[in-house]
Parts: C-alpha cells; sequence; structure tokens
C-alpha cells in the first residue's frame, strides 16, 4: 500500500477545531488531503517532481481541472492532474463512481415506480446532504429512452399470439411546449403457452381508425402472427382497423363494456330485473344456449326497456364470440380487463409524475412514459402465466 506525507496547514486546523461550522472544516480538510494526494500519485507516475529535472521522468504535467465530488462532509472541488503526453489515472474515484451508479440506478427506479422528481429530490438531500434537481432525475431519466424504445420495437419473430387485448388510454403529453391530450394505444398478446405479454404502444389519436391502422401495421411489420382472436371495445374505428388488419380473425367484443352499454340504456326501474337476465346469457355453456337464453330476455323486456334490447340483440354476437372456444380460455379472453389492468399502473404513475405542479413534464413527443413500459405490473408481464396448463 502506497503511503503519503501529508502537510496541514495553521488555517486548516483552524476552521477545523475552532470553526463554528464542523463540516465546512471537515470538508477542507479533506479537499486539501485528496488533492495532495492526486498530485503525489501523479509524481509517482511520472517519476519527477513538478520542475524536476531528472533522465528518469516519464512524462509532463500540463495544469489540472476541476472534478467535484459529493461527499458526506459536502461537495468539494479536487484539482486532478493532467498529462501533456498521456492520460493520469488514479482508483481514487473509482467506489464513488459505482456509488454513484448504484444511486443513478435507484433514482431512475424510483421515477418508474411512480415517486415525483420532487419527493426525489427532497429524498436524494436528506440522504446525500445534497440536491438532485427535478430537471436532473428527468434527464437521467432520459437515459432509459434507448432502452424502452428497443424494447417497444423488438421482433416478434419466432413466437405466436394466437390472443391479442387491445385499448387505449388518453394521457397528457408535453408537445412544442404545449400539454395536449393523447391517447396511447396498447397491445397484450396472450401466446400458446398461456403467458401475456405486452406487445408495444404507441401514441395516437385512440378514437381514430387511421391512427389504429397505423397501430396494427407497425405490430405486423414487426412480424406480429398467428392471431386468431382480437379483443377489446366497441369505438368504431377500432372496430374498422381490426377487421381490416385481420381479416378472418374473430373479434371479441369486451363484455364488461357491453354490459355497461346495455344498462347505459336501461331504464333505473328495470335495471336490477334485467341484469341477472344478461349474466346468464354471457355466462352460458355453449352459443346454443346463450341464444336461446337471449331470445327469453327479447321477449320479457322488448316494451320495458326497447332501446337497451337493440343494442343487446345488436352485439349479441360479437360479444359472444369466445363461446366457441374451450371453457378454460373464455374467463380471461371475454374482456378486456388484462389491459385495464396495465391502464391503471400507468394511470397511477401519471398521476404522481405529471400532476405535480413543481415537477418537469416526463412525458415527451416520443414514447418514453419513463419506461414504465418495460416494468409491466404483476400479471401483465412477458414472465406471467395466464390460463392453461
Amino acid at each position: 500500500m502506497a503511503q503519503y506525507q501529508i502537510t496541514v496547514n495553521q488555517e486548516l486546523l483552524h476552521r477545523l477545531f475552532l470553526s463554528n461550522n464542523k463540516d465546512a472544516g471537515v470538508a477542507a480538510l479533506l479537499e486539501s488531503v485528496l488533492n495532495q494526494i492526486l498530485q503525489a500519485q501523479a509524481t509517482e507516475q511520472l517519476q519527477a517532481e513538478p520542475y524536476e529535472r531528472t533522465s528518469e521522468r516519464k512524462g509532463y504535467r500540463n495544469g489540472t481541472y476541476p472534478h467535484q465530488l459529493t461527499t458526506r462532509v459536502g461537495t468539494i472541488t479536487l484539482r486532478v492532474p493532467r498529462f501533456r503526453n498521456g492520460q493520469f489515472s488514479t482508483e481514487m474515484f473509482a467506489r464513488y463512481q459505482r456509488s454513484e451508479q448504484a444511486l443513478v440506478l435507484t433514482l431512475m427506479e424510483m421515477v418508474i415506480n411512480g415517486v415525483s422528481t420532487r419527493k426525489i429530490s427532497q429524498i436524494t438531500e436528506e440522504l446525500c446532504g445534497t440536491e438532485f434537481s427535478k430537471s436532473t432525475v428527468s434527464d437521467l431519466c432520459k437515459k432509459l429512452d434507448p432502452l424502452v424504445n428497443a424494447w417497444n420495437n423488438r421482433d416478434l419473430r419466432g413466437t405466436h399470439y394466437p390472443f391479442v387485448l387491445v385499448d387505449a388510454l388518453v394521457l397528457k403529453v408535453r408537445e412544442e411546449g404545449r400539454v395536449r391530450s393523447r391517447g396511447v394505444m396498447i397491445a397484450i398478446g396472450i401466446n400458446t403457452g398461456g403467458y401475456r405479454e405486452i406487445l408495444g404502444l404507441m401514441l395516437g389519436d385512440s378514437e381514430s381508425e387511421a391512427s389504429w391502422s397505423e397501430f396494427f401495421s407497425w405490430l405486423k411489420n414487426r412480424n406480429l402472427r398467428g392471431v386468431d382472436l382480437v379483443i377489446s371495445d366497441d369505438h368504431s374505428g377500432l372496430v374498422k382497423a381490426v377487421r381490416t388488419h385481420f381479416q378472418g380473425v374473430t373479434w371479441q367484443r369486451c363484455q364488461t363494456h357491453f354490459m355497461r352499454n346495455i344498462m347505459d340504456a336501461t331504464p333505473k326501474s328495470v335495471k336490477d330485473e334485467l341484469y341477472p337476465h344478461l349474466r346468464a346469457i354471457l355466462d352460458a355453456p355453449d352459443i346454443g344456449t346463450a341464444r336461446l337464453l337471449l331470445n327469453q330476455t327479447l321477449e320479457k323486456f322488448e316494451k320495458k326497456a326497447p332501446k337497451a334490447m337493440q343494442v343487446l340483440e345488436s352485439g349479441f354476437d360479437d360479444a359472444t364470440a369466445v363461446l366457441v372456444l374451450p371453457e378454460k380460455y373464455r374467463r380471461r379472453l371475454r374482456t378486456t380487463n388484462g389491459v385495464e389492468r396495465l391502464n391503471e399502473e400507468i394511470r397511477r404513475r401519471e398521476r404522481v409524475i405529471f400532476y405535480d405542479s413543481s415537477s418537469p413534464f416526463p412525458w415527451q413527443e416520443e414514447l418514453r412514459i419513463n419506461a414504465m413500459s418495460i416494468v409491466p405490473p404483476a400479471g401483465c408481464s412477458g414472465g406471467s402465466r395466464l390460463m392453461w396448463g
């Protein structure tokens, strides 16, 4: 182990023992000691003191450059030597750099898990004695962009997804300095092994057929294959895009939304009476039984709730498409609840990050969503078993 001769002048001793601010004195002492160590290491590597004439000299000094180091007693400034023909090397910062990297990763993980940048700034100031500004934390999260983009554009070749759930939610984003409401289209695929996997996310107009068409074309260009059933809500643009881009594929209308549409069209006095009949239709063991129950319900409520019966009859075939599948598949494929769960997680993070009035807007025009798409909640990741096997 190398040994260095360190000198401490009287001023430093005065600041250390007599100053009211003991931390400032310790910081000044630490700064002086480390700078002397850096100069001693430079002498070691060059095998010559400053201005010393010797045949063993291996190079020449070329001044210093400042390097700020955050420590438990405050921020100190080190004067790191420069060499004219070569590069000065020291192991002094190695441990600090590892700690700094761990801290940076922790900060990014905190943002991903829904902690606001304002709270992160307060936590780091309490723990480290120095403040990481909200903009600094936001800039750190931008480093996740390449990782998120690589994941979101990964090739889907090699895996077949017979079942695909699609949905959208509206988020606030910053574009060209203005806050706008934009739709985020999301697709979750279920592979032949019964595992759910987020296929991708894209910003767009969630109500537009053109946006949904662009989204489906993007998925197909990434080699989405083997789709047999698409589950979604009854948005007209979405349904048209599904039937255009997945010809021959069965469309399953989300039964939760379908039930809500029927009940919204039902008079209040009839809702309690009608609900069990609707539930019986959707829970029927086969399509024949469901159709029989449908006819009985239409006959019984045609006069009491004509608008609701019109919605029920027109949407029956699409809402019961899942009945042609084996029973073990139906429970998870008759609604978009799987993707709605993911939406809740995104919304939970958005509320903390976006609505914090003192925080920067982390949503950019390009898809980042602070990498939350690569950290899906339990039950929505590629490693989550969905149903059978």
